[in-house]
């Protein structure tokens, strides 16, 4: 990607009063939807991140999000600077923070800070506008009952998307099952909607220089807390301390250790439309744990 940075720049500038002479652009790895750039000189340091113009739309719900979560003072969520579009870019522009692997403490307080921010609630599910997860759209249309948004918003688009994409055969036919069948789940559980990150894997979160936790690159919606929690759980985990932190001040049902395969679910679906046909195994497995509870 050829990067003209000055319009980006100059948009700092007019928002934060700073004038950013002499400043330095060094990539930052990690990634795999956004290019991610620091943004520094010798007084101030911004985090960028730039994707295709057409994509700004991305980066304003993500800006949503964060600015959503942040208000809550529950957990560090980096500032936004900005966002917008160049002729060559859509692009935000956050805070810089120093960032370092979560651990020990930091996962505790991680879980009992995430209880307080699932405790913001909404009278419906889904947001006010839509976003994506990756880079796949998610759809956010409100809803008064859980169990239809879950159906329509996610597990049943992310199998259109699939379809889409030339994933049918089983995967398609046990997903058609267990949509059908998605109500005995949540016979006697009925959750409220809170406040979700909605994309709460170790990659998407970290720690400051101080040792506090911090989240980032969000899929804000209101939903089943659960949701939040089971993706803790996959790609590796956020470990006991935090689980038990977070049960602490805000236990979950009992019913969450088989909705979490539901729930995550979700994204492995994801998965498999974002990076193809290594994820179906899997897909088609946790489809088969679940059609195995009915």
């Amino acid at each position: 990607m050829t990067i003209n940075i000055e319009n980006i720049v100059h948009q700092i500038e007019l928002t934060t009063g700073h004038v950013l002479n002499n400043y330095r652009l060094n990539p930052i790895g990690g990634g795999s939807i956004n290019d991610a750039y620091q943004l520094h000189t010798d007084q101030y340091a911004y985090f960028v991140k730039l994707n295709r113009a057409q994509l700004s739309a991305m980066f304003e719900a993500e800006a949503l999000g964060l600015a959503e979560m942040r208000a809550l003072n529950c957990v560090r969520i980096p500032e936004v600077i900005c966002h917008g579009q160049t002729a060559e870019h859509s692009y935000i522009v956050l805070e810089y923070i120093q960032l370092s692997r979560l651990s020990g403490q930091a996962y505790k307080l991680l879980g009992s800070q995430l209880a307080q921010l699932h405790r913001q609630q909404q009278p419906y599910y889904g947001w006010h506008i839509n976003n994506t997860i990756g880079s796949t759209p998610q759809h956010n249309d409100r809803e008064h009952d859980w169990l239809s948004f879950w159906q329509r918003h996610r597990l049943g688009q992310q199998l259109k998307f699939a379809a889409k994409n030339g994933f049918g055969g089983r995967l398609q036919d046990k997903g058609d099952k267990l949509l059908a069948n998605l109500h005995l789940f949540f016979d006697t559980y009925t959750p409220a909607p809170a406040l979700l990150h909605g994309d709460l894997w170790g990659g998407n979160a970290g720690a400051d220089q101080h040792g506090n936790p911090v989240i980032f690159d969000p899929a804000c919606y209101y939903g089943d807390r659960e949701t939040d929690i089971a993706m803790t759980e996959l790609f590796g985990g956020f470990g006991a301390d935090f689980l038990a932190a977070y049960q602490a001040e805000y236990p979950l049902d009992a019913g969450y250790k088989t909705r979490k395969t539901l729930y995550n679910l979700y994204h492995i679906l994801n998965h498999v439309n974002l990076f193809g046909s290594g994820y179906v195994g899997q897909a088609e497995a946790m489809l088969g744990q679940l059609l195995s509870e009915i």
